[in-house]
């Protein structure tokens, strides 16, 4: 969902704004408005200009519902009053995204607010298998005739269920893997870097970066849920 709506902006020749809902979030009475306010304001004099709303239900769950908190509620209402202005904000788009649709204020999805909504499935066996490879090009990996060789095929059935941007992330998190296997093994800061410069990424560190993108991933969830549940 992020990488389209920074595709909306790249291909529109638009300015890019990303919010993450939760870092929105203040215990001090009037920042989250404020915070708000903030961002429509640096899209108008930005203009032609995207703002995308990333977990939107963790700051405008459903009011009255239970879950919500005074801060929410004021957050609420402060998006609301720049979306009412939007007809006299000339190149600015407001997008969002969130997994759970289904949490969000219905005040926020009426005509004229967010009220096109896109579904976005997760990526199919042969997305994930391009996502890996192109998430590959510029890093270090096994000769792929070789016995560590990556095996792209076999990677996109272990990512079932994974986002886009997860298995996009588990390059990265193979390439730390590498790093870190040299800081165990030597510990003088100039030898890790020799060593990890000529290491290469093998088939075994994606496995495991795999397990460990699926461990952030149902910690992460099991953070949401405890959130909501102390809401």
């Amino acid at each position: 969902k992020t990488l389209m709506a920074k595709a909306v902006a790249t291909q529109s020749e638009a300015n890019f704004v990303s919010v993450r809902g939760p870092e929105l979030l203040s215990k001090w009475v009037g920042e989250s408005e404020r915070g708000i306010r903030e961002i429509f304001k640096r899209a108008r004099q930005s203009a032609p200009c995207v703002i995308f709303f990333d977990e939107i239900d963790s700051i405008a769950p459903i009011r009255g519902a239970g879950g919500e908190t005074a801060v929410t509620e004021r957050v609420v209402s402060q998006l609301l009053t720049e979306l009412d202005g939007m007809e006299n904000m000339h190149g600015v788009v407001v997008l969002a995204a969130t997994n759970r649709a289904d949490m969000i204020d219905p005040a926020l999805l009426r005509p004229g607010r967010f009220d096109k909504i896109i579904q976005i499935p997760l990526p199919d066996k042969e997305s994930r298998k391009s996502i890996l490879e192109i998430n590959c090009e510029d890093i270090p990996i096994a000769d792929p005739n070789g016995p560590d060789k990556i095996d792209y095929e076999k990677l996109a059935e272990n990512t079932d269920g994974l986002s886009g941007a997860d298995v996009a992330s588990i390059a990265n998190t193979a390439v730390s893997l590498v790093v870190h296997e040299h800081l165990d093994n030597a510990p003088d800061p100039k030898a890790v870097e020799e060593k990890a410069a000529k290491a290469k990424v093998t088939m075994k560190h994606f496995e495991e970066a795999v397990k460990k993108v699926r461990e952030q991933k149902d910690l992460k969830l099991g953070e949401k849920l405890v959130a909501s549940y102390y809401r």
